[in-house]
């Protein structure tokens, strides 16, 4: 296996979690009868570029399909979010009604119809049938397609180029990294920005978020390395910003290396010296981390045991991909939590990967009044204990396992 980004022989493993099915490939009951295909759940840090990585041992084309179930507009945190950042790209970057925001990995227009409301054209690209479907719906103008150098050279022949193009969560989940920042690169205006969220591994170290580590998360990104990835392609980061979203992630602005309109920032130093003090270019920064991660999935069995000897109900919210990593890396199966709640119809009524755990509605949980609720989706935890708060009137807990065991 070689490095997705500088092509160099991977040997140095960062963690091993073992076999899983993909943590979106949710069963029906009669997908149930027959067998699911485990992959290795392996990370490999590269000596040269210090980028972290997974092996595509199972094709994007495949993992983001027309029956991808990750619909962004689930969560009101995350819309609140993307408002907020529609209007600070058009009040601090003079984003306006002529301009044309194009959004790689746009999924159901959760982003874009902000601008959309503002009057500012607007093109989402999202390969996903089901969530481009509901983008549609919105009015957005969407293409179906991966993003690469090739789509963005189609885009370019039609006289689409890019005032601002814009990618939350997608660059960890793209195979070939160099096409797709080739193709920033090509589809962007000479004097466009270019801003991408991603989460940031300096959190994922430090705070034990192994289970961001999925199968369609091909990397795992630092800002050294994201921007000698840029720079490769010609393109310069001129800020980067620190993010409280999922977990800890970090929000950085590119443009093309020879527009000199706009200044480099003083946080583009200074994340450089927060990394390098962290050690982010050391051999020693990876090692361990295998050891803390192992103390989470046995704080997870032992709980677990104890609720079970204690006769109590345990359930869990939030059918995450986060929550599939956790559960089939500790071997936790339905004789363990009962049922897992989630607010996407398009995930109720199904089986978890792996564990099957059966989906239910909140309803269901009401019904039930579980002794404990395993929130999987920890990044908005506070958004789902509020939703959920009326069950501290039966006696129920709150339960989160990243980075260690918490009860609310």
């Amino acid at each position: 296996m070689n490095c997705r980004f500088c092509n160099s022989n991977l040997t140095n493993v960062f963690v091993d979690l073992g076999y899983a099915p993909p943590s979106n490939s949710f069963l029906s009951k009669e997908e149930m009868k027959h067998g699911e295909t485990y992959y290795p759940l392996n990370v490999y840090v590269c000596d040269e570029c210090k980028l972290v990585q997974l092996d595509e041992f199972k094709k994007a084309e495949d993992i983001f399909s027309e029956e991808y179930v990750y619909f962004s507009s689930m969560s009101k945190s995350w819309l609140e979010h993307s408002k907020n950042y529609t209007n600070k790209m058009m009040n601090d970057f003079g984003i306006h009604q002529d301009s044309l925001v194009v959004e790689i990995a746009s999924n159901d227009g959760y982003l874009l119809q902000f601008f959309k409301e503002k009057n500012v054209n607007v093109l989402g690209i999202e390969p996903t049938e089901s969530t481009a479907k509901v983008s549609r719906e919105k009015g957005i103008e969407t293409i179906s397609k991966f993003f690469g150098d090739r789509l963005a050279k189609e885009l370019v022949g039609e006289n689409k180029k890019a005032d601002l193009l814009l990618g939350n969560n997608v660059l960890a989940h793209v195979p070939d990294v160099n096409d797709f920042i080739k193709g920033i690169k090509t589809l962007l205006k000479s004097d466009g920005i270019v801003t991408m969220e991603f989460p940031h591994l300096l959190q994922m170290v430090m705070h034990n978020q192994f289970d961001t580590i999925y199968h369609e998360h091909f990397s795992y990104l630092s800002f050294t390395t994201v921007f000698e990835m840029f720079i490769n392609q010609g393109l310069e980061l001129f800020h980067v910003e620190e993010l409280n979203t999922h977990g800890g992630s970090i929000r950085i602005f590119g443009k093309h290396i020879e527009d000199s309109s706009k200044k480099i920032r003083e946080s583009i130093p200074q994340m450089f010296r927060k990394e390098e003090e962290a050690g982010i270019k050391t051999k020693e920064y990876y090692k361990g981390f295998q050891s803390r991660i192992e103390k989470v999935k046995f704080n997870l069995i032992e709980f677990l045991l104890n609720a079970k000897r204690d006769g109590k109900k345990v359930a869990a919210y939030g059918a995450a991909a986060k929550g599939n990593t956790l559960l089939n890396y500790s071997g936790i199966k339905a004789d363990m939590i009962d049922f897992v709640v989630d607010a996407a119809p398009i995930k109720q009524n199904k089986f978890l990967p792996g564990s099957h755990i059966p989906v239910v509605t909140e309803s269901f949980l009401i019904e039930q009044k579980p002794d404990y609720i395993i929130i999987f989706p920890w990044n908005i935890k506070d958004e789902i204990m509020s939703q959920l708060k009326y069950i501290k009137e039966w006696g129920g807990e709150f339960v989160i396992f990243i980075p260690y065991i918490q009860k609310y």
